[in-house]
């Protein structure tokens, strides 16, 4: 009979749509609720504790939308909130770091990684630890990058002043001669014609999308809950008054995305 219930998706904007992308393109039968907890924006300068607060709410809002998993498609709520969400809820829950992590020791051939992530991500050293629990061998080169999600959530993504600050943010990672460069941040993907043009051939750029939509499918797979409907509904649902968000996602899925707010918390500020 299959499984119809939806794949919930969150993250702090519109970061996590790449991932939504890739999950909705490799497994199009399969509905989805994604939420951009835009009334917390932006998560990567906020401490841990409060991100694993925000994150087990939105978790315990999908497990009330009845979603049969779970994507943390952020790297600083992943790695505040990931291991604490498993214990607390029954839901399988999958986080984007460690198919990153996987992904860039497969590409590497001098065993030299650079990564770029939030503040939050990187304090928390979880993709280093990530990749050294894979291969113990590779250097791992990490910089936090904040201003590169408000270029992104501003949608300046392929502007001269996101070509300005990615030159002087990976300049380092390139004196190092990292071959490979982990997009550490769900918002980053969207800089990669601009990364390109700053820093051509210098590495493989590597996303979390992609491999986190493969296990994503592989536990589906596994688990026997794969949707066999042909007509899936998706949802996308904001926390916040958007700005930029509608107009972003329809340049990445390619027609209108049409969000809608959703209440989770009291209208309050933090």
């Amino acid at each position: 009979m299959g499984d119809p219930r939806p794949i919930g998706i969150f993250d702090s904007g519109v970061g996590g749509l790449t991932v939504l992308k890739q999950i909705r393109e490799r497994l199009p039968l399969e509905p989805t609720i994604y939420v951009a907890d835009l009334l917390h924006f932006p998560y990567g300068p906020r401490y841990q504790d409060e991100v694993r607060g925000f994150a087990i709410d939105i978790i315990r809002y999908l497990e009330s939308r009845d979603v049969k998993l779970v994507v943390i498609a952020c790297n600083t709520a992943t790695a505040a909130a990931l291991n604490q969400a498993r214990e607390l809820f029954e839901l399988p829950i999958i986080g984007v770091i460690s198919p990153g992590a996987h992904a860039a020791v497969e590409a590497t051939r001098n065993n030299r990684i650079g990564v770029i992530s939030t503040e939050g991500a990187m304090r928390s050293q979880e993709y280093l630890h990530a990749i050294k629990e894979i291969d113990p061998m590779v250097g791992v080169y990490q910089k936090a990058c904040p201003e590169l999600v408000e270029i992104v959530e501003a949608g300046e993504a392929d502007s001269t002043r996101a070509e300005s600050v990615l030159r002087e943010d990976l300049a380092d990672i390139v004196r190092l001669g990292a071959d490979t460069l982990i997009l550490g941040c769900t918002h980053y993907p969207h800089l990669k014609p601009a990364i390109n043009r700053v820093y051509p051939g210098a590495f493989t750029l590597i996303d979390s999308a992609t491999p986190t939509a493969a296990k994503v499918e592989r536990h589906l797979e596994h688990s026997r809950l794969r949707a066999t409907d042909g007509s899936p509904r998706h949802e996308v649902l904001v926390t916040d008054t958007p700005k930029h968000f509608d107009e972003i996602a329809a340049n990445l899925f390619g027609d209108a995305i049409e969000a809608e707010e959703v209440e989770i918390w009291e209208r309050q500020k933090t």
